[in-house]
């Protein structure tokens, strides 16, 4: 873990205490600087004067829904969010990640694994946008001549394949859902019915990443929501 993702300030949005205690104590003892809010208001207010480097954000707030909450730091802000819910509805979820959020965590939860999640949001968060080489483990992103290696060995990719993949791999980490894939690569025509494609594109990359396609490396599906490019340790 680099000093900047260490000593990053998290703003924690819930009106639970406990949660809230719980949070700050194991955040802490991770080095992060922690700030808190009990309301939607005042965690907006907060976000845009404390300026966190990350914001975990309950969506049953007593005051603004969370998704409201979310609404607004995102008209001017994208700083990374991760949701932590005791909605575990798939429609919660994706409205969430349609909303803006970055990443979603739900109650009762692995405080291992909600840690595990802000590194990763971190680490993307401090990687420039503009980064023409994306490295994964063997696999070599080339966005600038979009040429794309596994083991050194150049991959040949249909046109469809490689935006799929530089839309995943871009977003490492991060689900991303159906409906953001279809309106990325394929157009703002396509809805979700349309899911059909993805899977089959999915099929074709994994059958050309992965050794063994059915339990996938780097592309990981989320049930019913999206897909998830690994981003490793």
């Amino acid at each position: 873990m680099t000093d900047a993702e260490t000593s990053a300030r998290i703003l924690i949005i819930d009106d639970e205490p406990q949660i809230r205690k719980l949070l700050k104590v194991t955040l802490k003892a991770h080095a992060y600087v922690i700030h808190e809010s009990d309301t939607g208001e005042d965690g907006v207010m907060q976000a845009s004067v404390w300026h966190p480097h990350l914001i975990v954000l309950d969506l049953g707030l007593p005051d603004l829904s969370g998704m409201e909450v979310l609404k607004r730091i995102r008209e001017w802000s994208s700083i990374p969010v991760i949701v932590l819910t005791a909605k575990d509805r798939d429609e919660d979820k994706i409205l969430a990640l349609d909303s803006g959020a970055d990443d979603y965590v739900t109650k009762p939860f692995s405080m291992g694994e909600l840690t595990a999640r802000i590194r990763v949001a971190l680490r993307h968060a401090l990687k420039s946008v503009n980064e023409p080489v994306l490295q994964f483990d063997d696999l070599t992103i080339d966005l600038a001549q979009r040429h794309v290696e596994l083991k050194g060995e150049r991959l040949k990719l249909t046109p469809t394949e490689y935006e799929l993949l530089k839309v995943l791999a871009s977003s490492a980490g991060k689900v991303v859902t159906q409906k953001q894939l279809l309106q990325q690569v394929w157009g703002g025509h396509h809805h979700e019915s349309d899911s059909h494609y993805l899977r089959i594109y999915i099929g074709h990359l994994r059958k050309k990443l992965e050794e063994v396609p059915t339990q996938p490396r780097f592309i990981v599906t989320e049930p019913g929501i999206g897909y998830r490019f690994l981003a490793r340790e």
